[in-house]
C-alpha cells in the first residue's frame, strides 16, 4: 500500500509541475491543476510535509515484513526525497515553480482575451 502511495506521490508532483502544459490544451483542467500548483508551491516555500508523506510512512513503520525494500521504494524515492534537499534549494525549488506556472497560467489568461 505504501508504494500505492508513492505512485500518487509521485503522479501529483508531475501533474503540479507539468500540469500547466496539460491545462494549455485542456482549460477545463485549471481547476485541479491551480491548486495543485499553489499547494505544491506552498510545500516548498513553507517546508510542510505533504499529507501523502505522513501516510507512506505510517504504512512503512506498520509493514511487517517482506522485503527490506521494493523497487519503487529504492527508485521513486530518491527522487521525490532527494538526501541532498536543503532548505535553500527546496525555496529556490519553490520559486522556480510558481515563476513556472506563472508563465503558463500567463499564457491561458493572454489566449483568453485574445492578446495570442
Amino acid at each position: 500500500m505504501a508504494d500505492l502511495i508513492v505512485i500518487i506521490h509521485a503522479g501529483f508532483i508531475l501533474f503540479v509541475i507539468f500540469g500547466g502544459f496539460l491545462a494549455l490544451k485542456w482549460r477545463n483542467l485549471i481547476w485541479l491543476h491551480l491548486p495543485a500548483a499553489i499547494w505544491g508551491v506552498l510545500v516548498e516555500l513553507f517546508g510542510w510535509f505533504c499529507p501523502l508523506t505522513y501516510y507512506e510512512n505510517s504504512l512503512r513503520q506498520t509493514d511487517g515484513g517482506g522485503y527490506t525494500s521494493s523497487f519503487l521504494e529504492h527508485y521513486l524515492i530518491p527522487i521525490i526525497y532527494p538526501s541532498a534537499l536543503s532548505r535553500e534549494i527546496q525555496i529556490g525549488l519553490g520559486i522556480i515553480l510558481a515563476l513556472f506556472n506563472l508563465l503558463i497560467y500567463r499564457k491561458l489568461y493572454s489566449e483568453r482575451n485574445g492578446n495570442r
